[in-house]
Formats: structure tokens, sequence, C-alpha cells
């Protein structure tokens, strides 16, 4: 075994962070020095510096490492997220080569363009392994949340845990087993409590509590992707603080598999009751078996605005985003970008529309949507990489228009909406579209009228005063 340097440079030959992989002959995977032999899954876990995808084991790494590696044909793979390409190539270790050298190369750069990219949440990583797996996979900002009182202790709230690129900073996500589970970045202090209705503890507390104060410290709410609105996890008062626009986004944590498809369908029906809110992609990473950054949120910064950690949270607010797992996305509506809204004259009721796609890596079309509808789409040219789909689209009722890019009939990426207005016909939605939000409510107010531990009665009234506010939000949008 030979003992290797191995050192992967950007464009100006400066050492840059990589998931890297090295394989030999046999394909016998190889890890660098401090970095364990297999990837570890199970819960104690440390959780950082490698990552296992499928049955591949990858590790992160700044940029240099060193490794033992038997002479012979060794096979480099690096990656360094969606704006790079992928490094595969093999080299041949003989006798005495003690070092491989290799260039990553940018394919796209969308951070010139204003475009910024976060992983949302990911949870059980140290704000240093955060940083270099951060870096490895090319995102600007990593959110973190404490769950529990001692990840707490590296909280930052609105200032980066750790200087340097990407921002690290660590904030809260807060829970009940029953009301719902918010998210809470870019606050100045920590909102407590973390947790409340435990089995040996009163439902003394609320998730619009969370949200208020969140605001009132110029935080951002979001509503994770964790099972939202089933019989066992009903998250009604959740649902109701979405509603009354408490919360200011929605994460999507996985594309193309059934939860997927379920967190898209449950955004496509809210926004069809009216209810405004943008994507933001996460990983939602807690083990070694998912990478930072597999589901991402870009998001555009204003024109001459510095980047910060506290603009990247503000351009999320404002809906200028898209969430992807690869391919880059652009959409424009009459020259507007998602989170805008779009009033044609009566005159004239068309919507010019431009979509632009790339990416490293194959995807076969992309498609517009209207209200729901998928109404133009387009086939990805023959390296099925780069793609632009330009329309024009006559608009009839209020609602929203986005743009997603899909391999085979797997969603890969998504806007946020632009929204339509249009004169006298507001949003309305039909009775069938309402009736899961309802029921989720009503199953909601029974369980607050029946079996929440409330030691006050007003709490449990400010409770039902939430859900039946949501509710009368839902029946005044009934078409």
């Amino acid at each position: 075994m030979l003992t290797v340097h191995v050192r992967v440079v950007d464009a100006v030959g400066k050492p840059t962070p990589v998931r890297l992989r090295l394989t030999d002959a046999a394909g016998v995977g190889h890890m660098p020095f401090g970095r364990t032999a297999t990837t570890a899954l199970d819960s104690k876990a440390r959780v950082g510096g490698q990552v296992r995808l499928g049955d591949v084991d990858y590790a992160h790494i700044d940029g240099t490492c060193e490794v033992q590696l038997p002479p012979g044909p060794i096979r480099m793979e690096a990656h360094k997220g969606p704006e790079y390409e992928v490094i595969l190539r093999e080299v041949l270790l003989g006798p005495g080569k003690i070092a491989l050298r290799s260039t990553i190369e940018r394919a796209f750069d969308w951070r010139s363009r204003g475009w910024y990219s976060g992983d949302g949440r990911a949870h059980e990583l140290s704000p240093h392994a955060a940083r270099l797996e951060g870096a490895a996979e090319g995102l600007d900002v990593v959110n973190l949340l404490a769950t529990d009182y001692v990840a707490l202790l590296a909280f930052s709230g609105s200032q980066p845990a750790l200087e340097g690129v990407p921002y690290v900073v660590v904030n809260t996500m807060n829970s009940h087993p029953t009301l719902g589970t918010v998210a809470l970045l870019n606050c100045h202090r920590a909102v407590y409590p973390l947790r409340f209705g435990t089995p040996d503890a009163r439902d003394d507390w609320s998730v619009v509590d969370w949200c208020d104060q969140c605001h009132r410290k110029k935080g951002l709410v979001v509503s994770p992707d964790l099972p939202r609105w089933t019989q066992e996890h009903p998250q009604g008062e959740a649902l109701a603080a979405l509603l009354l626009g408490k919360i200011d986004a929605f994460e999507i944590c996985h594309l193309g598999d059934p939860q997927g498809e379920k967190s898209l369908a449950d955004w496509y029906r809210l926004l069809a009751c009216g209810v405004r809110k943008p994507l933001m992609g996460s990983s939602g990473k807690m083990s070694n078996a998912t990478v930072l950054g597999a589901v991402r949120t870009y998001a555009r910064l204003e024109p001459g605005c510095d980047f910060r950690y506290g603009s990247w949270i503000e351009a999320v607010r404002a809906g200028r985003t898209f969430i992807t797992e690869g391919p880059l996305l652009s959409l424009t509506v009459n020259g507007l970008e998602p989170g805008a809204f779009v009033s044609p004259p009566d005159d004239k009721q068309l919507a010019r529309v431009a979509i632009e796609a790339c990416s490293v890596t194959p995807f076969d079309r992309l498609e517009l949507l209207y209200n729901g509808e998928v109404v133009a789409r387009c086939e990805a040219s023959a390296d099925k990489r780069l793609e632009k789909l330009e329309v024009e689209v006559p608009l009839g009722a209020s609602g929203w228009l986005a743009a997603r890019c899909l391999k085979g009939e797997t969603v890969r990426a998504h806007t946020s909406p632009v929204y339509v207005r249009i004169e006298g016909r507001p949003v309305s939605a039909h009775a069938d579209t309402l009736a899961p939000f309802l029921a989720v409510l009503e199953r909601t107010l029974a369980w607050v009228r029946n079996e929440a531990r409330c030691d006050k009665k007003s709490r449990r009234e400010q409770l039902v005063q939430t859900l039946e506010s949501a509710r009368q939000v839902l029946t005044r949008r009934t078409s």
C-alpha cells in the first residue's frame, strides 16, 4: 500500500472542498486518514465528514487528504454540488507515485446572477462538520436546527456560528406531537420551549405563540417536511398557522418519492386555497445516510444587495426561490420573477413566460403549471443539460404560475410561484379541495376540546379560537 497525497483544486489552482470517492481495480473503496473504513449509520454514530449514498461511501475533504492506496488503476470520483462538473477519472498508480492531482471545473455560475444556495434544515451535525460538508457540496448557507437543549448550546440565531462560507447558522425546530412543528430561522434569541405536550407534560403552549415570537425577532417561520395532516400526525395548529399567515415558507425535503409527491400535492392544494407560500428545499439531514443539500433552496438576492445570511432569509420570505436536487431553474412572467404579482390589463390577458433550466446531469423536460395544471411543456435538447421554454399563456383566473423540471416522471426542480391577480376574479377553491384541510382542523378541534391537558381555560380557548379562525378563512374561499 502507498500513502498518497490527494489534492483537488479549483480553476485558480486553490484547494477546494469536495465529496470524494477513491476505488481500486477490485472496486474496493479507500477512505482518507481520519475517516472510518465504512460509514456508520446507527443512531449513535457521529454525523459529518463522510456519507453513504445507497451502498457507496464518500468522504468530505477540504481539498486535500492523505490515503493509503494499492498500486494499479485507481478510479477517482469527486462532486461539488449542482454547479460543478463531476470528476470521473482513472489514474494508474505506479511505484513511487505519491500524489493525485485534479481540477474540478465550474459548469454554471448562478451566484453571478444573484442566486445563492442553502440547505433549509439539517440536524445532528456540529457547526464545523456542517461547514466542511456544506462547502464540499457547494452550499452558501446551512441551517442547523436544534431539537433538544444539548444541541441548543451552539445556538447562533441571526449570526453565523462560524465565520466563512458557507454561513452555518444554528436555530431551533419546535414541536408538539399533535398540534404541529415549525422551524424558526434567523431568530435573535432562542424561542422556548423547544417541545411541549410530551406524555408527562401539559399542553400549555401553542404553535402560533412560537410563530409570533419568531416574527417579533425578525425571524422566518417554515413548515418542515415531516408527516403532515395525516391521522397519526394531524399538525392541525401548524396548518391553521399556515392559513392565517403565521408561517412564511413551505419546506420540501423529498423529490421523486411518495412523500415528495404528497408534499408537492399539499402545497398545490394550499395555493389553490389562496395561501401564498414560497418553497424552501432542505435535506432534513439527521444521519450519514443523507448528503447535505440533497434538496436545496436557491434564493435570489435583490440587485446590488450584498450576500449575508439576513439578505438570503429575506429573499426566501419574498418568494424569490426555487428548490432542486440538481437542475438550475429560472422563471419569469412578463419579466417578473417568483414572488411577484402579475396583473395583466383587461384588453390583453396574456402572460409572456420564459423558463430556463441547466444541469450537469440529464433531465427530460420542462413544464409550466397554471393553477396546478400543465399548460406548456417542452422536451430537453439532445444533451439533456440545457433547455429554454418561451410561451404566451392566456390568463383567465387569479392564481399562480410555476415551472418545474422533470427526469422521467420525477420532479427534480421546482420554482416558487409568480402570482396572478385578475381584477374581480379572486382565488376560490372547490369544496373538494378544501375538504382535507377542513377535516384536519375538525380533528384537531375535537382533540383540543376533549383531550388537551390545558391548565388554564384561557389556553384551551386560545387554541380553539386559532383553529376556528383558520376554518373561517377556508370557508370564505369556497367557490
